[in-house]
């Protein structure tokens, strides 16, 4: 038997309190123990951290049972993720910890295991100050798994596998990291192709190979077996992509040869109700609906990601823009900079190198002192270390627009360092040449120009460094600085910038779905300036992006409602309050203004049959048709025509008072797989099934069979109602649930109870 890899999620116990023996209760990993804290809005970090009380140290605990130690194997202990100084002891020995709470840390656990009973103890401390500037969670969140290796084994870390194109053929350059022989297998559906190491290189070539792309994401299958003489020691696999990327000045970024925009979304990791305790499959659901609009990168902001999340975009076709750290001698990661950052730094690539999904490296982001002499050191210091651990992709930076003259504040007695880099002071650089001054000396570093928020320089950005591309790493949604005026509220949408320059590759919202902390106040508990809820529900303005995106003929239309609360958005990244819905019993023929998106050459608009003029789409400033129409309760009808023929078309309706609640779908088949989430969305109609936008009633969640319910959520940032019940009430007509799959198989039944509504009710079959 070689390697064997178990993954340890349950069986765990958890206390806030000392850890005896009473005080623990079960859990199921991932684990936050920060989301089902109560609201603080005194409480330290309040507003970064949506205002529950993280603050404190966690235990958690787990007999683990082995049958028989082997001889001549190693046993290791891996976390993916931790927040934050965590320490672990088996048997009553400190095995080792980590520090920073987004780094994967492997233990060698061998000689402090015994056959039979073994107890895991962790201590997760949340004490330090400050924490993120973003809701950062707490407790182990990510996976946590046992290895049994043979003491020869191969180390995936070392592993490293460049790929190329000649032709037809892909060339694999393997580097094993051992100096045993180690034979190699790529195969694809039926098709495989082997090598063997050469001094810990193995050279393959894959005839008539299948490229990887956002669009055709083709992976291969790598097997590789390390010889013990002729024995096997270990085998390891992965899965690879074989893709070429190329920054051409000119010409923009090619992927295989052609022209690709880069359309993407920053997100943060955590997912709503759940914390960052977030499963794969939750991911999967927001990637898919991600995709469907015609986004095809993110950005994991500013930290490595759970491992999983890369593997999803590998399989899905979605780029990804990565980076380990956030600030480097400021912030929260000020307190490890000088001892860690080589350490976090060569984790993150060290794990990630050989997945395809990844197009670039970021090494920080809006960083201190910004373009002076002491920030370029650093800059690259880190980008030369990068490039030792892997040299086949392009490193960056993404750049604050603030830039400020040199002084001597102590950074380590700035509590706030964003408000210390975002505040203009006496030190402000307003002077259009001296701010391109210092992006050109941070451009004469990295590989590809990033920037935040700057889409109003670009054209003397690009005057200045022609021979380097530009991405905008963070964009607002809607509105676009002017030259002179940093942030303006002018209509004009920062993604036009991308289709008008070739030498910009692309633009990533900030950001594509909702999260907890960096709230702008109470009772805001996180940022909603985003393209869907933290229920994976879609905001009107995806629609635009979805217009600009997608390929696939699409209209849609939406009307402004002020009447609609204040989700708290910070000013420049929120949008005018468009929502989808035709429902004001307030007006009579008042005029309303509404916004159609569309990707189709000609609209038509009608309301209760009556037909309103609409010029073509490309006659309106950034493509957004924009109108008015007097309120009739009835039907607005919107048609979109390519070539004079009708190709898809949207309709709102008046909506009557709520009678039914119903899911989005009436039955689904799952895997039976232990641990697995899913969330599940109930919505308000009326008797004639149209949905009820403004309905708030109060739905109670019920589960029957091998399942149970973990969390509500229904998108709105502002409640306070929690999370860690069955019940919520609706926002904008729905609310949803994650459940939980014990892993056996039979039928589970979900069903939503609202008073004076028809209950809803979901068939789940698992096989």
């Amino acid at each position: 038997m070689c390697r064997v890899e178990t993954k340890i999620m349950d069986g765990w116990e958890f206390t806030l309190r000392e850890p005896e023996d009473h005080h623990f209760e079960p859990v199921h990993l991932p684990h936050d123990w920060a989301i089902t804290a109560p609201i603080n809005r005194n409480m330290r970090q309040a507003k970064d951290q949506g205002f529950r009380d993280r603050w404190g140290i966690g235990w958690y605990r787990r007999h683990l049972v082995i049958k028989e130690i082997k001889e001549s194997f190693v046993y290791h202990l891996q976390f993916d993720g931790v927040y934050e100084n965590s320490t672990v002891w088996v048997n009553g020995t400190e095995a080792g910890g980590q520090k920073y709470g987004y780094s994967r840390f492997t233990l060698d656990i061998t000689k402090y295991i015994k056959e039979g009973d073994n107890l895991i103890l962790v201590k997760v401390d949340n004490t330090s100050f400050p924490a993120d500037r973003w809701y950062s969670g707490a407790g182990i969140y990510r996976t946590v798994k046992l290895l049994e290796l043979r003491e020869n084994h191969l180390q995936p870390e070392n592993i490293f596998v460049k790929t190329t194109v000649s032709g037809d053929k892909g060339i694999l350059t393997i580097q094993t990291g051992a100096t045993s022989l180690v034979k190699a297998c790529v195969t694809y559906d039926n098709i495989s192709v082997t090598g063997e190491s050469d001094n810990g290189t193995i050279h393959i070539e894959i005839p008539q190979v299948k490229l990887w792309s956002p669009d055709q994401p083709n992976l291969y299958h790598v097997e590789l077996t390390l010889m013990e003489g002729n024995q096997i020691a270990d085998i390891y696999q992965l899965r690879i992509g074989v893709r070429t990327i190329e920054m051409v000045a000119g010409k923009g970024m090619l992927i295989n040869g052609l022209v690709t925009k880069i359309k993407g979304f920053c997100v943060h990791q955590d997912a709503g109700c759940v914390g960052v305790a977030a499963t794969p499959e939750i991911w999967k659901d927001r990637l898919i609906e991600f995709k469907a609009m015609g986004c095809n990168a993110i950005r994991t902001a500013h930290h490595m990601p759970a491992a999983e999340l890369l593997d999803l975009c590998d399989e899905l076709g979605l780029l990804v823009y990565e980076e380990p750290f956030d600030k480097w001698t400021g912030g929260s990661y000020r307190r490890y900079f000088e001892t860690e950052w080589q350490r976090d730094l060569e984790c993150m690539v060290r794990r990630d190198r050989n997945h395809p999904c990844i197009f670039i490296w970021g090494v920080g982001n809006e960083v201190e002192n910004q373009g002076q002499f002491s920030m370029l050191k650093i800059l690259q210091m880190l980008k030369d270390h990068l490039l030792t651990l892997d040299d086949t992709r392009p490193v960056t930076y993404a750049m604050n627009p603030h830039f400020k003259y040199e002084n001597n504040v102590d950074l380590s007695k700035v509590e706030d360092i964003q408000q210390f880099v975002d505040t203009e002071s006496d030190t402000e650089i307003y002077d259009q040449a001296d701010r391109v001054e210092r992006i050109r000396r941070i451009g004469e570093i990295v590989d590809v120009i990033s920037c935040n928020y700057q889409e109003q320089w670009y054209p003397a950005i690009h005057e200045a460094i022609p021979d380097k591309l530009i991405l905008g790493t963070e964009t607002y949604q809607y509105f676009r600085g002017d030259p002179d005026q940093m942030q303006n509220f002018s209509e004009d949408v920062p993604w036009i910038d991308v289709e008008k320059h070739d030498y910009v590759i692309g633009g990533m919202l900030w950001t594509g779905i909702d999260y907890l902390g960096e709230s702008m106040g109470y009772p805001a508990k996180g940022w909603a300036g985003s393209l869907f809820y933290t229920n994976n529900e879609r905001k009107p303005l995806s629609y635009l992006y979805e217009s600009y995106w997608s390929e696939k003929p699409m209209v849609y239309m939406s009307v402004i409602d002020y009447s609609l609360q204040d989700e708290g958005v910070k000013e420049h990244w929120d949008v005018p309050r468009y929502a989808s819905h035709w429902n004001f019993p307030q007006f009579n023929k008042t005029v309303i203004p509404y916004m159609i998106a569309t990707n189709c050459e000609e609209v038509t608009l009608e309301l209760n049959g009556k037909q309103f003029y609409v010029k073509q789409p490309s006659s309106y400033p950034n493509r957004i048709v924009t109108g008015y129409l007097p309120y009739l309760p009835g039907t607005i009808t919107v048609r979109g025509f390519i070539d004079k023929q009708e190709v898809c078309q949207y309709t709102l309706r008046t909506a009557e008072p709520a009678s039914r609640l119903s899911f989005d779908l009436e039955e689904i088949r799952l895997e039976a797989v232990e641990g697995y989430q899913k969330l599940f969305t109930v919505r308000a109609f009326d008797k004639e099934g149209t949905p009820v936008f403004r309905e708030s009633a109060k739905v109670t969640f019920q589960v029957t069979g091998p399942a149970e319910i973990i969390a509500i959520d229904n998108g709105d940032l502002c409640s306070s109602e929690p999370y860690d019940r069955n019940w919520m009430h609706m926002y904008r007509g729905c609310v949803s649930t994650v459940i939980r799959f014990t892993g056996e198989r039979g039928r589970v039944v979900l069903s939503g109870f609202a008073e004076g509504m028809y209950p809803a009710e979901l068939v789940i079959t698992i096989d």
